[in-house]
């Protein structure tokens, strides 16, 4: 017992240490020598595309409805271990999880009981902000002296961040529309102008159009980022509410990003039935 409470002390210490570190660190300057630099290849490491909030490990299946209540579709039970959800801890902030109102409940209940026919990741649909910075895939931020772009992998999704106080939205749509400035060594961005239709992640977490994301990108050493994002949408959520993640420098040699064409990949999903000779099954 004595070694574990030693343990325990040594491993407060360290986080203690490192966190200290963290807040004091100044990150080497950008283009144009004032602002810090966020140029590089990042990533999330956490299952929050899975789930943002803390859950167990699961199956990540379909229910369908049997004589002993719901039971998993046979298709993706065929998948075992690959077909499961892996346990997270989550990255909302906060104990009380997210605030829906009784009826937005009941719909991410339902998204989540047909997840299959519903996430728009499926089909390959663009993933919105917050869920495109933590989905499994990498994204790069270009910086400039007065201008910041990100390029994601997955869907070759990608985002101009304007600095200059472009305005309102003109339009809604998948990803956004970005209106970015500084706090001290801190990327704000406040996007607006997002569409109903992307999800937060694979459980069926919602929004409507009334959604606004207020994202702030701090460097926290020189190959991490904290990654935090205030949601408010009042048509969805009794109040505002957060996440919050580190984001990792990708440090390989060749670190770089691929081609991820999903597109081709749903084709027969979402257009096979339509095919003049069906494929063989």
């Amino acid at each position: 017992m004595r070694l574990v409470g030693v343990a325990v002390v040594l491993l407060l210490t360290v986080c203690t240490s490192y966190a200290e570190q963290s807040s004091n660190y100044v990150a080497p300057r950008g283009p144009g020598g004032e602002h810090p630099d966020l140029n590089g290849i990042w990533q999330a490491l956490n299952e929050a595309n899975y789930d943002i909030e803390r859950h167990v490990a699961r199956p990540a299946m379909q229910l369908r409805e049997g004589p002993y209540g719901p039971l998993p579709a046979v298709a993706v039970l065929a998948l075992g271990a690959v077909g499961s959800v892996p346990p997270g801890t989550g990255v909302v902030v906060g104990a009380g999880g997210i605030p829906y109102t009784p009826e937005a409940l009941e719909k991410k209940k339902q998204n989540q009981q047909n997840w299959l026919d519903r996430d728009p990741e499926v089909k390959c649909y663009l993933p919105g902000v917050p869920r495109a910075t933590y989905m499994p895939h990498p994204f790069q931020i270009f910086q400039g002296e007065d201008s910041v772009f990100i390029a994601y992998q997955y869907a070759g999704a990608v985002r101009d961040i304007f600095m200059d106080g472009p305005g309102p939205a003109p339009v809604d749509s998948w990803m956004g529309w970005s209106d970015g400035h500084w706090e001290g060594d801190t990327l704000v961005v406040l996007v607006t102008g997002l569409n109903e239709q992307t999800w937060f992640d694979r459980a069926g977490n919602h929004h409507s159009a009334q959604l606004k994301v207020v994202e702030r990108y701090t460097p926290m050493g020189p190959n991490h980022l904290l990654y935090e994002a205030t949601i408010e949408d009042p048509e969805t959520f009794t109040e505002p509410w957060k996440i919050s993640m580190p984001l990792y420098r990708r440090m390989e040699a060749n670190a770089q990003l691929m081609d991820f064409r999903c597109v081709e990949f749903v084709e027969e999903l979402m257009y096979g039935e339509w095919r003049r000779h069906p494929l063989d099954r």
